[in-house]
Parts: C-alpha cells; structure tokens; sequence
C-alpha cells in the first residue's frame, strides 16, 4: 500500500467539518491508500458520520474508537500502529484536501526518491475549493539530500506536520511517538522527524486547505495551552540532547526553545488569555533563564525577533511585575489610539 492518513477526530460533528474533511479524503485520486479515522473519545455524534463514512467506502476507511480521550497526539499514535502504507500522512479534522494532494506528493517522491515531501497550504474560513491566503511552508533551499545547511534550515523553519508526507520507516527506527494528553504535540517531535528525512522535496502548490474558525486550537489561548507548549518544547530538548542533534546544531534547537518555549507562549498568553497571573509570568521566565542563561547571545535571537519583543522579553526576566505594568500600560495606550 502506498499511503496511510490518519486523521484524528473529536467533536468535529457541527458545521459538516468533519464530513468535508472525509468527503475530500475518499475523493482523492490515487488509489493504493488507507484512511485510519481515529475518533478520540467524542462526546457529539463524530462517531457515527465516522462509521457511515467507512460503510460508504469498505476498505479505504478504518475507523478507530479510543475509550478515553487522548488528545491528538495519542489519537496519531493509534493510527500509526496500525498504519499499512509506505507512506504516511496527517489530516487535521477541520482541513480538507485537493483532490490531487497525495497523488502529487507521491508522484514527486516516487520521481526523487525523497522519503519526506510537502506542499503549501491555503488559509480559508469556508467549506471551498477556492484557494485563500497562500502559506509557502518550504524553501526550495531546504530540498534534495540533506545535509547540515539544510537540517539547520528545517530547525528553524519546520512548517506545519500535516502538509507532508512520510516515508514510514522514518516513525521506525527508532521507534518516534506523539506526546499525549497535550496541546502542540507537533512542536515536540516535529524537530527529531524532519532531521531522519534523507532527501526533502517539495510541491509548490496550496494543495492543503487549513480552516480558519473560532474552534480551533491556534484561536483558542489558555493557560493549560501555554503549559503544553512550553512541555512540548520541553520534550524537543531532550529529544535533541538523547539523539545528539543538540550537539550538532544547538544555536538551532536553542533558538526553537526560545522562540517557541518564551516568545509564542508569553505573547500568546499576554494576548490571549482574560486573567494574566503573575506567578505564570515568574515561572515562564525563570525557566527560561535556567534552561539557556545566555540566550540572549543566541544570533537567531538578534535576528529574528523585533526590538520590541527583545525589550519585553528581557524586561520580564528583571521584573515580572514592572514588565505586567508596562504591558498593560502599553496595550491600553493603543487601543484607545485605534
């Protein structure tokens, strides 16, 4: 078999997301694949448009039920186990796909030899085959074989899991699994997978559609979603330091921390949650400063992120209080500006 998607689902039942994700998966043209459908203990009626779906089509649809609710990265980790196809894909539940994805992906890796090939996404917030905002994922820098230049670009600019595709013996050797019971179980491993990729191609094309709407997890900002990023990022150290990719590339993978761990996580939290708690903003910086004390040296750090960012990020670190005030103060000031 060529291709096995998995796509993790829960309470996806309203709004027909869950049946126009399907409905662009069983349309797909190629042939040789497996939709694995694994229902993450849902509480709506996603199970049963599930098992209408795999009545529909015996034989390209698998459904799982899990008993209890693993969040997405134990319902990726099910569908990996049983996974049959050389290759291995991911479909959010509220995205959809051209109908000519995964024929293209598989024809570029079946033309390179690449055992991991992506494409672009579009940004929509209807149920259409329109092409929205163009997301470019890859740089064209990042294909071929693969060395240090290109890992090191990969760190830094990973793109988004669910537009590739896998070889699957990359899951295998040594066994690499989702955390679970998390929020950004991406963020955690996406780092080791990409760097057991031999050779990257890439489509230039917005053959994946990433549905904008107020349900899903990048607009809904939470103290619990804070908390998991920053042990996603956790989890991506020590992933790199066991598997020796913190020695080869560590302003890489500290910057990664940084950027993911500190600067998405506190502006994140600072925009996005109703009550901002003091002892959150103490712990955040105090971890900060104790896993990478001279971050602040890193050259991705100088580079990447603004001045502004630069200034409340180390203000922060003085003073969790004075960076509250001035927080508060600054915001306020724009908002009545317009």
């Amino acid at each position: 078999m060529q291709l096995s998607i998995i796509v993790p689902v829960y309470n996806m039942a309203a709004d027909q997301k869950l049946e126009y994700c399907l409905d662009s998966l069983v349309n797909q043209t190629i042939q040789d694949y497996e939709i694995i459908a694994v229902d993450d203990a849902s509480t709506d009626h996603s199970l049963e448009i599930l098992h209408r779906f795999e009545q529909e089509n015996p034989g390209k649809i698998r459904v799982l039920a899990l008993k209890e609710n693993h969040r997405q990265g134990g319902a990726k980790n099910a569908g990996l186990k049983i996974a049959r196809g050389e290759f291995i894909g991911f479909m959010d539940s509220d995205d959809w796909a051209a109908p000519d994805m995964f024929e293209k992906l598989l024809q570029r890796a079946e033309e390179t030899g690449a055992d991991m090939v992506g494409c672009d996404c579009c940004l929509t917030d209807r149920h259409s085959m329109e092409i929205g905002q163009v997301i470019r994922t890859s740089r064209k820098e990042q294909t071929g074989l693969l060395g240090d230049a290109q890992y090191q670009s990969m760190i830094m600019d990973a793109g988004f899991l669910v537009v590739k595709i896998y070889r699957r013996q990359m899951f295998m050797e040594p066994p690499l699994y989702f955390p679970e019971h998390m929020f950004y179980e991406d963020n955690a491993v996406s780092t080791e997978l990409l760097l057991r990729a031999k050779r990257y191609e890439y489509v230039e094309e917005p053959l994946y559609y990433y549905y904008q709407h107020t349900g899903s997890t990048v607009h809904v900002v939470t103290e619990e979603r804070c908390r998991d990023r920053m042990e996603a990022m956790r989890i991506m150290v020590r992933m790199a330091k066991d598997s020796g990719t913190f020695e080869r590339y560590p302003e890489e993978i500290e910057f990664r921390f940084i950027n993911l761990f500190y600067q998405n996580t506190l502006f994140s939290y600072m925009q996005g949650t109703q009550k901002k708690r003091l002892s959150f903003l103490k712990a955040l910086a105090k971890e900060m400063q104790d896993t990478f004390p001279d971050f602040k040296n890193n050259p991705y750090y100088l580079k990447r992120i603004n001045e502004e960012e630069r200034m409340f990020m180390e203000l922060l670190l003085r003073s969790p209080f004075a960076f509250l005030l001035y927080y508060k103060l600054k915001y306020f000031v724009r908002r009545l500006r317009g």
